[in-house]
């Protein structure tokens, strides 16, 4: 089968058995491990991939993964990214200036923009890090085992302590303590006519 429109750079390492598939480019100071998957319609620009992760139809730029990380389809992971290992940056989720701890998983449709995520947090569906305040970016930090809801607002700068459930629709804007339930939606009111 012939390949068409893989473009690698002069100084890309290729580890052993990497699949790359049609429409890849790998360009810039890229190191990818063994057993590494890239799909078609993927870019990666100045990156290191940990041995046996999977890209797919995915951009990602100046930015390092450990192993067994599956990313996308369409993620868009930015600069100064550090991502541990067996993580999922699923579907439409964007990446910023974030440290993601093992274990964590975005599975789509959010952005986690001057964050740091502790161990096992799970980012739901919607999920945004508001980290600009209209003058500076300000840093949010995620501890271990934390649950974030669907449509979840992170506003920075703001500490998430160990083993926090935030419930889907909260905008939060304090600091928790370990093990707290966060709920910030208002209550539904249903008016007739």
């Amino acid at each position: 089968m012939k390949r068409k429109n893989i473009e690698i750079g002069k100084d890309v390492l290729l580890g052993k058995n990497v699949k790359i598939e049609d429409n890849v480019q790998i360009l810039g100071q890229c190191s990818i491990g063994d057993d590494c998957i890239l799909r078609s319609g993927t870019r990666l620009e100045d990156v290191v991939l940990g041995a046996e992760c999977i890209v797919e139809n995915s951009r990602i730029e100046k930015s390092q993964f450990g192993k067994s990380c599956k990313i996308g389809p369409y993620a868009n992971v930015r600069q100064n990214c550090i991502v541990a290992d067996d993580v999922k940056v699923g579907a439409f989720v964007e990446l910023k200036n974030s440290y993601i701890s093992c274990g964590c998983k975005m599975a789509h449709l959010s952005y986690i923009g001057d964050a740091e995520l502790g161990e096992n947090v799970n980012v739901g569906c919607g999920v945004v890090f508001a980290n600009y305040d209209g003058k500076k970016k300000q840093r949010s930090k995620i501890g271990n085992n934390v649950f974030i809801g669907c449509n979840v607002n992170i506003v920075a700068p703001v500490t998430v302590a160990d083993d926090t459930y935030i419930c889907a629709g909260t905008t939060v804007t304090k600091d928790t303590e370990k093990g707290d339930f966060v709920i910030g939606r208002v209550r539904q009111e249903n008016k007739k006519r």
